[in-house]
């Protein structure tokens, strides 16, 4: 689970609890486990962080104690080693024999109850301060090279060090650096795989796609708890600029980078500058302060279900598919996509203008820009420029949504013709993908990710099975014919590798 503070804000109003740098989060739930008190150690996590939590669990009616006392029975650390943690343990209860011992636990106990929405059961490898396995999968002989051969939770076990590694790789990304950013986040992806926390360099020895950059950054980590380099790239004016301006919607790093070396700095640098902008950009600020707050999952589901009786009134029988990060497991994601689709070929085509337009006419529609299927254009050029091109050639949709904060506002009277939202709610980026039922497993598969995955299924089918791979198919370019599929089981049985599922696929 992405447990991400949000944007900052105003001071909190009555009844709701601080979270990160002063954000709102959700007032306080009943106590549901009286049983359990929890103390959020600031070492390592950070004050906003820790306060973002704090509010996130006493949402969901667990007790966090801001100070320890001998009530806390569950001490939950981040990035503390287990000398680390037994040391300040020791510190806090000093010399006293007759205070109870708590639990010492690191996140990863933390972020499974809160997906679960409970405690769940404290195992081994939650608890700091036991000994490691003898053999674990930090293991070279027990990983595998390839991403899509692991299976890699949601949630995982050096949350500290994958952090690190992957703000390198975004940097890396900014500069166009696609060497160093292809090997930072393979090596965050390998940690994400591991049975268990890292606590000594003497178990990178030997794992895949590990290098010594990256080995230097988990050492630092290691003995100081903190990475020079990673902090200076952090609070660098390049790399926050960069951050900021591809987070607006219809922004890549090319334009960022443009906007940098033209002087730009910030939105109200841009607002000043509204010729610099095409009209998607203008919405992508305008909508700003929603697109980049989290989509909850309760949202993507009040999403999904406006968007199926759209389709249904427009294509009777038609599938409407939830992908990307919630498919894998997420509560909370920064857009919603959907693969639409019809048991009957080619009975899907031309259908997202009818589906806008029914949207559009609930008053529903922020901003929306259609492309049409050109995948025979594509083909027909040549299968491996169409294999080697990111983006697939279906028919969709980007768009934004307005999500109205009742559920009943979705259903406005007919005959009104289209409205303007008004009242409580927020806009939500949504991408709307139709697909012929022929390629839907390969659809599927594509955009449910991790990004990172299907980078790593694409690679292998190259390299391993001369296949190769995209969002449309399967194709074998010595025999020249396509591998069909109607499932994903079934391209991973093409490619001789063991199904993942997609809780699994978070690499």
């Amino acid at each position: 689970m992405a447990l991400v503070p949000p944007k900052r804000r105003r001071g909190p109003g009555r009844g709701q609890e601080a979270g990160a740098g002063g954000a709102a989060v959700s007032s306080p739930a009943p106590l549901r486990f009286p049983g359990v008190t929890i103390y959020l150690a600031e070492r390592h996590m950070g004050r906003s962080r820790r306060a973002f939590l704090t509010g996130l669990a006493r949402a969901k009616g667990f007790r966090v104690d801001q100070a320890y006392s001998p009530e806390v029975t569950h001490v939950v650390m981040e990035g503390s080693s287990a000398a680390e943690a037994s040391r300040w343990l020791d510190g806090v209860l000093g010399a006293s024999g007759s205070l109870p011992r708590p639990l010492l636990l690191n996140i990863s106990w933390f972020t499974e109850s809160m997906g679960q929405g409970k405690p769940v059961p404290v195992e081994s490898r939650h608890c700091l301060g036991v000994s490691l396995p003898t053999r674990s999968q930090a293991d070279p002989n027990s990983l595998p090279a390839y991403a899509c051969q692991r299976h890699t939770p949601l949630t995982h076990h050096n949350l500290c060090f994958t952090e690190a590694l992957e703000t390198l790789a975004e940097a890396a990304g900014f500069e166009d650096s696609q060497g160093r950013f292809l090997s930072f986040r393979r090596a965050a992806s390998v940690l994400r795989a591991l049975s268990g926390p890292i606590t000594s360099m003497s178990q990178l020895r030997g794992l895949p796609s590990f290098g010594d950059h990256s080995s230097r950054i988990v050492q630092e980590l290691l003995e100081h708890g903190v990475s020079s380099e990673v902090e200076r790239v952090k609070q660098s004016e390049r790399y926050k600029t960069m951050k900021l301006f591809t987070q607006i919607f219809g922004v890549g790093v090319k334009t960022a980078d443009r906007w940098y070396r033209e002087g730009l700095r910030t939105l109200a640098d841009l607002q000043g500058q509204t010729r610099k902008l095409n009209r998607q950009q203008e919405a992508g600020i305008r909508y700003f302060e929603d697109l980049t707050r989290p989509v909850w999952r309760h949202e993507a589901d009040a999403i999904q279900q406006v968007v199926e009786e759209a389709v249904w009134q427009v294509l009777p029988g038609a599938t409407v598919t939830m992908t990307g990060g919630f498919c894998r497991g997420k509560l909370q994601g920064h857009d919603v996509d959907f693969l639409i689709t019809h048991p009957v070929e080619g009975q899907e085509a031309g259908l997202i203008p009818k589906v806008m337009s029914h949207l559009e006419s609930q008053g529903l529609v922020l901003y929306q820009h259609t492309q049409s299927n050109h995948y025979q254009e594509l083909k027909d050029l040549d299968h491996k420029a169409s294999q080697n091109n990111t983006m697939d050639a279906y028919e969709r949709c980007f768009s934004i949504l307005w999500l109205p904060k009742s559920p009943t506002s979705f259903h406005l009277e007919t005959g009104e013709g289209p409205r303007e939202p008004s009242g409580d709610g927020r806009a939500v980026r949504v991408d709307l993908v139709v697909t012929p039922i022929s390629q839907f497993a390969f659809a599927l598969l594509g955009w449910t990710g991790s990004q990172h995955f299907q980078r790593e299924l694409r690679r292998f089918s190259r390299t391993e099975k001369q296949l190769l791979l995209n969002s449309h198919g399967l194709y074998d370019p010595e025999k020249k014919e396509s591998l069909p599929a109607t499932s994903e089981e079934d391209i991973f049985t093409h490619l001789g590798l063991e199904y993942i599922a997609p809780e699994q696929r978070n690499a």
